[in-house]
C-alpha cells in the first residue's frame, strides 16, 4: 500500500497545528542562529515505520533541516540502533522533535505488532488483515504500517467496499435481499457479508457473495465452514482471535483472519532524539 503525498502533508499539518499552534514559545530560548546535530535512537527492538511522516514534519517546519536515514520502513532493528541523523537549526529540531517522534513511534508500533501476527501464521495459507479500528486521522498511515509489518489491508473505509453486517441484514429483511440490494445500488463494488451461523453461511454462498466473514466462529465451526465452501467463496474469520490463538485459527484452512488488534492494541515504540552538539 502507498499513501499519497497530499495525505501525508495534511496529516502532518494537523499534527503540527495541534502541537505548535501559534508558535513554539520554549524554542525562543535557543539562539536563532544556533545549529545542531541530533540522532534518533531506538530503545527497543521493532519493525521501523514512518519515514515519510517524520520527514514531512521537518519539511513543514524548516525545509533546511537535513535528515540522513540509517534504516528504511519495514526494517527490523535492534535496541540501541540509530534510526537517523539530523542537522539544522536548533530551534527547528526542537520544535519538530515531538511530532516527528509521535508519528514514528506509533507507526513502528503498528508495523511491529503486524509483524508478530504475520510470523504467528507463517507456513499457512492464511492472510492477516487489518480493520477500520484505527486511530482517528491515521487511517492511511496505520494501514501502510500494517503492510510494512507483513500483513494486508481490509477495506480502507465505508467508501471502497461493502460489508453487510447483522443490522444491514435486519434492515433489508434477509440475506439474499441485502446482497441483491448492495449489488443494485453499488454495482462493481466487492460485497462481503458477516454471518453468525452455518445456516447464514449457506444462504450467503447460495446468494453468490464475494467474501464471507465468519463472526466469532469456533475453530471447529470454521473447519466446517471451510469444508462447506470448498473453495467457492473466500472465507474470513474474525472475533475472539488473539496473537496467542491465531495459529490455531489459521490451521483451519480459512483464507483470511481480520483483527483490530493490529491498529488499536499498540504500545508506542520507545524512540528518543539526542543532540550531539
Amino acid at each position: 500500500m502507498s499513501v499519497t503525498q497530499s495525505t501525508i502533508e495534511e496529516t502532518v499539518h494537523i499534527a503540527l497545528r495541534e502541537d505548535v499552534g501559534d508558535g513554539d514559545v520554549t524554542a525562543v530560548l535557543i539562539p536563532a542562529d544556533a545549529v545542531s546535530l541530533a540522532n534518533v535512537i531506538c530503545r527497543e527492538a521493532c519493525v521501523f515505520c514512518g519515514m515519510d511522516w517524520f520527514e514531512e514534519v521537518f519539511r513543514q517546519i524548516d525545509d533546511q533541516v537535513f535528515i540522513e536515514w540509517h534504516v528504511e520502513d519495514g526494517d527490523s532493528i535492534e535496541a540501541g540502533e540509530t534510526i537517523c541523523s539530523l542537522s539544522g537549526a536548533s530551534r527547528s529540531l526542537l520544535t519538530g522533535e515531538r511530532t516527528a517522534l509521535n508519528f514514528a513511534q506509533t507507526l513502528s508500533a503498528t508495523a511491529t505488532l503486524a509483524s508478530r501476527y504475520a510470523k504467528a501464521v507463517a507456513g499457512t495459507n492464511t492472510v492477516i488483515l487489518d480493520t477500520r479500528k484505527t486511530i482517528p486521522g491515521l487511517r492511511a498511515a496505520q494501514k501502510y504500517a500494517v503492510t510494512c509489518g507483513g500483513c494486508q489491508n481490509h477495506r480502507m473505509g465505508l467508501f471502497d467496499a461493502i460489508l453487510i453486517k447483522e443490522n444491514h441484514i435486519l434492515a433489508a429483511g434477509s440475506i439474499p435481499t441485502a446482497i441483491e440490494d448492495a449489488r443494485f445500488h453499488n454495482p462493481g463494488y466487492p460485497v462481503e457479508i458477516e454471518v453468525e451461523s452455518i445456516s447464514q453461511l449457506e444462504q450467503s454462498i447460495a446468494a453468490g457473495v464475494d467474501r464471507i466473514l465468519l463472526d466469532n466462529f469456533s475453530t471447529d465451526q470454521i473447519r466446517e465452514a471451510v469444508k462447506l465452501s470448498n473453495g467457492r467463496i473466500p472465507l474470513e474469520a474474525s472475533g475472539g482471535i488473539t496473537l496467542e490463538n491465531i495459529r490455531e485459527y489459521a490451521e483451519t484452512g480459512v483464507d483470511y483472519i481480520s483483527t483490530g488488534s493490529l491498529t488499536k492494541d499498540i504500545i508506542a515504540i520507545d524512540l528518543s532524539m539526542r543532540f550531539s552538539m
